[in-house]
C-alpha cells in the first residue's frame, strides 16, 4: 500500500514538469494533426504497412546484405513518399 501511495506522488510530481496534453484529441479542421485521421491518409498507411510486409517477405526469402540494406533505403523513400501531405 505504501509502496503504491509513494509511486502515485512520484508520478504527479514527474507529470508537473511534463508539458499538459489534454487526455482526447481535440481534432479541428486547422489542426497540424488532422490529415492522420482523414480516411485516405488511412488508406495510405494501409498501402505502407502491405508494402513493409511485402518487402519483408522478400528479405527473409534472400537474405543478403546488399539487397537487405538497398531494399529497406528504398522501401523508406517509397513509404515517406507515399505519405507525402503534399501530395
Amino acid at each position: 500500500m505504501l509502496l503504491t501511495i509513494i509511486c502515485f506522488y512520484c508520478t504527479n510530481f514527474v507529470r508537473f514538469f511534463l508539458p499538459q496534453q489534454p487526455e482526447f484529441p481535440q481534432i479541428g479542421l486547422l489542426s497540424h494533426d488532422s490529415r492522420r485521421y482523414k480516411y485516405q491518409y488511412r488508406q495510405k498507411k494501409a498501402l505502407v504497412r502491405w508494402l513493409w510486409i511485402g518487402v519483408s517477405l522478400v528479405m527473409l526469402c534472400f537474405p543478403l546484405l546488399p539487397l537487405v540494406v538497398g531494399l529497406a533505403f528504398f522501401t523508406t523513400f517509397l513509404s515517406f513518399a507515399i505519405l507525402d501531405e503534399t501530395a
